[in-house]
């Protein structure tokens, strides 16, 4: 479900209630080690707890004072964060080359 590639995660799949806490998991060392972003391009199937993870993500790059970033963020997701009223807390890159 999550690969690296580089300095960046890639998240790969469906992310739903039923599985977010094996991509929890499977990120935990990851995130750790000082990854700077996070692709989810290749989501295919997503429910509100996906974004649940991500701002769980950001607070704890910012406790470990890093900056954590998001790309090409299904419009799914998008929606959802505009709907909560907190697609600010999901700072975007460029997509990846």
């Amino acid at each position: 479900m999550i690969r690296r590639d580089g300095e960046r995660l890639v998240v790969a799949g469906p992310v739903t209630l039923a599985n977010v806490s094996q991509l929890i998991e499977e990120a935990k060392a990851l995130l750790a080690e000082g990854v700077g972003a996070v692709d989810l391009g290749e989501v295919t199937e997503l429910d509100s707890s996906l974004l649940a993870v991500l701002i769980a993500w950001q607070r704890e790059a910012k406790a470990q004072g890093r900056t954590l970033t998001y790309a090409r963020l299904p419009q799914d997701l998008r929606t959802l964060a505009q709907l909560y009223g907190v697609a600010e807390l999901l700072p975007q890159d460029a997509a990846p080359s």
